[in-house]
């Protein structure tokens, strides 16, 4: 019975810890008001991204050619484009098109980065070698150059943008978890895992990666705002999302034209990517900041 007690109490310590923990968390990650702001503006583009059916006033793709080139109005908030489409409705769909691949991206470098990373950093010998050489292969051609490459092979569309950003962007998470697993895999736990007969998958997944996740996913926060931003430019020139798809990079390509006539055309959707990185990178750097023991006080 007493053993049965203190399993109960051990179990109440641990639960009680991790929720301590969780509230340490989220008092430190809003400690700044920016970061809040910044939190609560990337919630509300989500929102419109998956609810973009529910609140778009008009059908983002249908022309009305007696509407075209409009300016503001009280029917078109934003104006229309040359084919006399709704610049809000367009908008409100490209932050979906724009966050879908932004996201994606991310997950995919995160998965084969921190997958290849890791055999790498535990393995060493041949195959730390290969995997290096590769990662550097990789990251000496200029992001972009490489995106361009890549979409000029692969093509445009929503999927194919994000595994051709999810791989120009992998090598940081290559570099990154390599050195992680080098300095956890010598540690006595590891060792001791190896005493009781685990496999080296298990160790890699049970033992190092939960250990080395926090870096991982400061990385993947701030990295979705930069994935956006080259994606947009991507399809600003006409090498991402092509048309008559809308994405924040088509609207600002096809508003350049209009500037002078009607430029909330081109200057709204560009708002809305700054806006939208700024935020993502702030809330990266609140996430950093929250993770790291020696801000909270912990060290």
């Amino acid at each position: 019975m007493s053993q049965a007690n203190a399993a109960t109490d051990t179990a109440r310590a641990i639960k009680a810890s991790k929720a301590k923990k969780r509230q340490q968390f989220i008092r430190a990650l809003f400690s700044r008001k920016i970061v809040l702001v910044s939190a609560i503006i990337v919630i509300i583009f989500i929102l419109m991204a998956i609810f973009a059916n529910q609140i778009m006033p008009f059908d983002p793709n249908k022309p009305v050619v007696k509407d075209r080139n409009q300016g503001p109005s009280a029917t078109h908030l934003l104006g229309t484009d040359e084919f006399g489409r709704d610049v809000l409705s367009r908008i409100i769909i490209g932050s979906r098109v724009s966050l879908i691949v932004g996201v994606l991206a991310v997950f995919i470098a995160c998965i084969i980065g921190t997958t290849l990373g890791m055999v790498a950093g535990f393995f060493g010998g041949f195959v730390d070698d290969v995997i290096s050489r590769i990662a550097e292969a990789i990251r000496v051609i200029p992001q972009v150059v490489l995106a361009i490459a890549l979409c000029a092979v692969f093509g445009g569309g929503i999927g194919n943008m994000a595994i051709i950003l999810g791989i120009s962007n992998m090598t940081v998470y290559i570099r990154m978890m390599r050195s992680q697993v080098m300095s956890i895999k010598e540690r006595d736990y590891i060792m001791a895992g190896r005493l009781q007969g685990n496999s080296n998958a298990r160790l890699m997944l049970r033992h190092i990666l939960p250990n080395s996740i926090s870096p991982i996913i400061v990385t993947m926060t701030q990295q979705i705002g930069g994935t956006i931003l080259s994606e947009a430019g991507l399809s600003f020139l006409g090498l991402g999302i092509s048309l008559p798809t809308a994405s924040w990079g088509t609207l600002v390509a096809g508003g350049r034209t209009y500037l002078l006539t009607n430029p909330v055309y081109s200057l709204a959707p560009g708002f809305c990517i700054a806006l939208l990185v700024i935020c993502l990178n702030s809330l990266g750097d609140g996430v950093r900041d929250a993770l790291d023991p020696r801000l909270r006080g912990e060290l």
